[in-house]
């Protein structure tokens, strides 16, 4: 990350007394501060309707650092330092008295210390709140810059479909212009994700083989060994497809999948990956069960320990039909992908946690080895997300002996030998991208409304009562059997990581 730069700044987190805050948020700014890659002067000042004073919100805090934060405090004068930051400002985001309030403590945070009025408002709220604070940044007059910038982050759901995406982008085009609009995708900042295009498109090794000519199928996967924990009223609602697959995992087919753009800067990148969005072949109502398929776990094993399944899991409907696996078969009709098929799924109580993007290479087109076994694979490139960030690339070798035999052997690379030290947490790079106005590695608005666009069909095939269910599978496995032979009618099989 770079050096931090002398750059005043505010963040205001509404929702401050919720989970994201205290798991990510604040662990994250310590961190940088901890760094020294977080710009100086700041203040933090956190919101929510529980009555708490600035010192518990500290202590709160505090409590959250140490349990949560990749980097621990080291003394108690840093963390002095740092908690002197922190203030609160208690109220409901409903309530146009808070936007009041807010105003009066930015003004005497602003007028103590030099430079410009640069203010970052971060919606850690749930997602029914963002049109009431967008309304009242905007009447309040706070959604205006002042002598500085301002700007607002959006955490995810961008809608619940596509029409709710785009009243929603419409309601921050309101008050906002989309510069100042920072929408917030965790798995962008990934350390691993950012990698993928440095592996593409700084490595000449690389990008001549990446096509179809060389590539015969792309597999994403990002599996949780976890179920729906405490979640699972919000999970009704959402789903697999409009939990991960809608964001994550499209965002990764399109950094998979895009042109080199001309520089590695906001507006670039975005529409390279737009165009990518908008080369995905439609998705025909008719055929959905050729090209989408969706599980849902019972009751099985994880961790050697039995746990329920969705439907016992609390705030799930004893008849749900909600998915919680769901595989797409995408296709990218154009030049550089023709007839390469991309695989995508995603799920939860699957077999263990793990996220990656596994790039299998067409076989060589005559095995001159006529002695060596018809069932050497073909060449892989496996890029690890998350756990054991790193890559994996599979090449044929002869095995040690007198006969001429080939093996399957594994070139690893990955992040903890080479370079030490932890990476960063996605947060981390993310905050301290907006607070620099560089939005490259967030969602733009059409981006999103064309993903929701893309699905739409999908989600309304799943929502018909004459719809068949999710087809079950055992928690700790790896999903549906159904999902193998989803696979299989191109010849294909899932890796099993």
């Amino acid at each position: 990350m770079p050096p931090s730069t002398d750059e005043p700044f505010t963040l205001v987190i509404f929702g401050a007394s919720g989970d994201l805050t205290r798991r990510k948020l604040v662990p994250a700014l310590w961190s940088l501060y901890a760094g020294r890659t977080l710009p100086e002067p700041f203040t933090i000042i956190g919101s929510a309707r529980s009555e708490v004073g600035p010192d518990e919100f500290r202590l709160r805090m505090r409590d959250a650092v140490r349990e949560f934060a990749r980097t621990q405090p080291p003394s108690a004068n840093v963390w002095d330092r740092f908690a002197a930051s922190l203030s609160y400002v208690p109220g409901d985001p409903a309530d146009p008295a808070l936007y009041t309030r807010l105003e009066h403590t930015l003004k005497d945070v602003e007028g103590a210390r030099p430079g410009p009025a640069n203010r970052l408002f971060y919606f850690a709220t749930p997602p029914s709140l963002y049109d009431t604070i967008v309304a009242n940044l905007g009447a309040s007059g706070l959604a205006n810059p002042r002598g500085g910038w301002t700007r607002i982050i959006v955490e995810k759901p961008f809608g619940h479909d596509y029409a709710s995406a785009r009243a929603l982008n419409s309601q921050l085009a309101s008050a906002l212009r989309e510069d100042q609009i920072y929408r917030i995708d965790h798995y962008l900042g990934k350390e691993t994700v950012q990698n993928l295009l440095v592996l593409r498109f700084a490595n000449e090794i690389f990008e001549p083989l990446w096509n179809r000519s060389h590539v015969a199928e792309v597999q994403i996967t990002v599996a949780e060994a976890l179920g729906v924990e405490t979640r699972g009223a919000y999970y009704e609602e959402a789903g697999a497809l409009r939990d991960m697959m809608q964001n994550h995992l499209l965002q990764l087919l399109c950094l998979i999948a895009m042109e080199p753009p001309v520089t590695f800067d906001a507006a670039p990148v975005h529409d390279e990956k737009n165009k990518v969005m908008h080369a995905i072949r439609p998705l025909d109502a008719r055929k959905i069960d050729e090209i989408a398929l969706r599980g849902q776990y019972g009751p099985g094993f994880a961790g050697g320990k039995p746990v329920p399944g969705y439907r016992q899991e609390k705030g799930v409907a004893p008849d749900s039909r909600t998915e919680t696996y769901a595989a797409l078969r995408l296709t990218v009709d154009n030049w550089r992908w023709a007839g390469v098929p991309f695989y995508l799924r995603t799920g939860k109580r699957l077999a263990k946690r793990v996220s990656e993007i596994a790039i299998r290479f067409h076989r060589t087109p005559h095995m001159i080895f006529h002695r060596a076994p018809s069932g050497v694979e073909p060449n892989e490139l496996v890029i690890r997300i998350q756990p054991d960030e790193g890559m994996a690339l599979t090449v044929a070798a002869k095995t040690p002996g007198p006969d001429l035999k080939l093996g399957p052997v594994g070139l690893h690379f990955r992040y903890g030998e080479v370079f030490g030290a932890e990476p960063p947490e996605a947060y981390e790079r993310l905050l301290l991208d907006a607070v620099h106005g560089d939005s490259t590695l967030y969602a733009r608005a059409d981006w999103v409304e064309k993903a929701w666009s893309l699905l739409g069909p999908v989600l309304d095939t799943w929502a018909q009562a004459s719809a068949p269910p999710p087809h079950l599978y055992e928690a700790g496995s790896w999903g549906p059997a159904e999902a193998d032979a989803f696979i299989a009618r191109d010849g294909g099989a899932w890796r099993q990581p």
